[in-house]
């Protein structure tokens, strides 16, 4: 199947699931709350096929657990940021050994977007760095990252570097500046070369205005 049926395709089946836990919030009676829950299983069946990336059905059902209010996609935010040379801070997680993204990861409760990216960065670099702006609000399924079981927002920070020295943590195994025209293998589902490429030219070229979609 081409890549973009299957995006439109998951992110159907994602909304079945969505649907399907609103009915069994929502539901009056048992007749409406079993049929709500064999619709979910059977969305979580179908997802666990197309993600085809060994996420067992057990551990999709543990992602999708009952709601006792409205879902809402998953947020995830990150940093650029560029040395006196123009090169892209970058790191190499251990999940995803020999690949690397730009720093960050999904939002925690109590945090601001713009605290957590803070937060990220001095825990994943080592350096303390102040917020700019906001380059771009990425709804993940206009593009074309791997397969996932959640709908993912990601919101990405222009981040100047404050003060602090380079250094790896017990889940980042390197940290180190790129060109754009010499980035390395790239971990696909937190961050794509489009995107780099993209960002990289808002924050060279001084763009203001947030980019959304």
């Amino acid at each position: 199947m081409e890549e973009k049926k299957l995006s439109e395709l998951l992110n159907l089946v994602k909304r079945n699931i969505n649907l399907s836990d609103l009915g069994i919030l929502y539901a009056h009676n048992g007749y409406d709350d079993e049929r709500y829950r064999e619709l979910k299983e059977i969305n979580l069946r179908i997802l666990d096929i197309l993600t085809n990336e060994g996420v067992s059905l057990e551990k999709l059902k543990d992602f999708y657990l009952p709601i006792k209010e409205y879902p809402t996609p998953k947020v995830e935010v990150r940093g650029l940021l560029l040395n006196e040379n123009n090169e892209i801070l970058m790191v190499e997680e251990k999940l995803d050994p020999q690949k690397w993204s730009i720093p960050g990861g999904w939002c925690d409760i109590g945090f601001s977007p713009k605290e957590v990216v803070i937060k990220e960065m001095k825990e994943e670099t080592g350096l303390d760095v102040e917020v700019d702006r906001v380059l771009a609000i990425y709804d993940k399924k206009f593009h074309n990252h791997p397969a996932e079981p959640f709908y993912t927002y990601k919101i990405v920070f222009l981040c100047k570097k404050l003060e602090g020295a380079l250094k790896t943590t017990f889940d980042i195994t390197n940290v180190k500046y790129f060109s754009l025209d010499n980035l390395p293998p790239l971990s696909t589902p937190r961050i794509l070369e489009e995107q780099i490429r993209h960002l990289f030219s808002l924050a060279t070229n001084n763009i203001k205005e947030t980019y959304f979609e």
